[in-house]
């Protein structure tokens, strides 16, 4: 039997809002025990979290937050998003929860790059990082293999085309990413496309995907934390993802030392969305095996 999930009515009726630079960002905390902070990807919102929500908070303090640009926070316009604002931000809202004690992650996608400045903070004494597992998503720049959309946002053309952006856009790329028998449901959909499309969020698209370009920028700090770090690390991948799939975890194996890594066959770039019973079951066992 599968995990039931929770309804987007009844997700953002849980969230709450803090204030970020003078933005508004809605979160949502559940759960008691040590501090799991869960960081989404591009272009969606917290909600990717709604089938392992419950389980994880069944055993540890949950987090989540939508980014700044994305779901149900502030998307300001003309506003230039980077992953180092991102991971500000992931830090104000332990803040906020008072929360002092090391912060395991589990992220995905653009939450990867976040996760990425938050380990390297970790190397640097600036952030206390219990440990860290990866969905799909770009750790490596030269594994990125952008989709045609994504292309196109990062143009010089990217303004209109993010003007233009619409519910079958999305499901079209949606189409292409997820696994061939675990695609979206028209529900699904629906809800991916009203949390992008919440606060004219399309409008942002093409700032918000100047993390392409912050990849690039930070790859040798980034990579280099990676592979220095006793933080415990895991890559829980959909391999049949064109965009960070099999290709990805290759070189994950061939850069990172003593590499662990998962990969779940017929799966694509959302893991947490099409098979959640299998990452929750290889996220619990890389906790438990920690905790020996």
């Amino acid at each position: 039997m599968g995990l039931p999930g929770i309804a987007l009515r009844d997700w953002r009726a849980q969230g709450t809002s803090f204030t970020f630079r003078g933005h508004e960002i809605r979160y949502w905390s559940a759960g008691s025990g040590e501090p799991l902070l869960l960081v989404h990807g591009f272009p969606t919102a917290s909600w990717d979290w709604h089938y392992l929500w419950h389980p994880l908070a069944e055993r540890y303090r949950v987090i989540a937050c939508d980014m700044l640009g994305f779901g149900d926070s502030a998307k300001p316009r003309g506003h230039d998003y980077r992953i180092l604002e991102q991971a500000d931000l992931q830090q104000a809202l332990l803040v906020h929860l008072d929360l002092r004690e090391p912060v395991h992650l589990l992220v995905h996608d653009y939450g990867n790059s976040v996760a990425q400045e938050l380990l390297a903070r970790h190397e640097e004494g600036g952030f206390a990082l219990a440990s860290c597992v990866f969905l799909n998503g770009g750790l490596f720049p030269e594994t990125h293999r952008a989709v045609v959309s994504q292309k196109l946002l990062l143009s010089p053309l990217g303004g209109l085309f993010a003007r233009l952006f619409n519910r079958r856009r999305l499901a079209h790329n949606f189409a292409r990413v997820f696994g061939p028998a675990t695609q979206p449901s028209e529900a699904e959909l629906d809800a991916f496309w009203e949390l992008i499309r919440h606060n004219d969020g399309p409008k942002a698209m093409h700032r918000l995907i100047h993390y392409i370009l912050d990849r690039r920028e930070h790859r040798e700090r980034w990579v280099g934390a990676m592979q220095r770090t006793q933080v415990p690390l895991r890559v829980i991948d959909g391999p049949l993802d064109p965009i960070s799939g099999a290709h990805m975890v290759a070189r994950y194996r061939e850069l990172i030392p003593r590499p662990d890594t998962v990969e779940l066959p017929g799966i694509g770039h959302y893991p947490q969305v099409e098979a959640p019973e299998q990452v929750l079951q290889h996220y619990l066992a890389f906790r438990q095996e920690r905790a020996r």
